[in-house]
């Protein structure tokens, strides 16, 4: 399982809250009547300063700031990754050479016994 807030997280201590939801919590009903059943739906509560998230995208300077965004983002998601080592690079790449090379010989076995069983059979 991954570290738990790791450096370059965006906000430190969500993994517990996350964890919670995940988990199925209880989640607070914010105003909804239990005698009648009907419960409301929470929404958060807008000020005229907010931006929101389309108003965002839209001061992102065109198609270049998008492009540059992603990039931004892009190399902020890499730096979440938690890489292999040398060793356990080396390591996976010789399972996965190996894997391939036993699974090619016997579908090349395979292939080599049907082809004489079909010459023999029709031949």
């Amino acid at each position: 399982m991954a570290e738990k807030d790791r450096p370059g997280d965006d906000v430190p201590g969500d993994d517990e809250v996350l964890a919670d939801a995940a988990a199925g919590g209880d989640v607070p009903d914010d105003g909804a009547d239990a005698a009648t059943g009907s419960g409301g739906t929470a929404l958060a509560e807008r000020s005229a300063d907010s931006d929101s998230p389309k108003a965002t995208k839209r001061r992102s300077g065109g198609p270049l700031g998008r492009v540059g965004g992603f990039f931004r983002e892009v190399v902020s998601e890499l730096r979440k990754v938690i890489w292999p080592t040398r060793k356990e690079l080396l390591t996976y790449t010789s399972v996965v050479i190996v894997f391939v090379t036993v699974v090619t010989a016997i579908v090349a076995g395979l292939d080599y016994a049907f082809g004489k069983g079909i010459l023999w059979a029709l031949g």
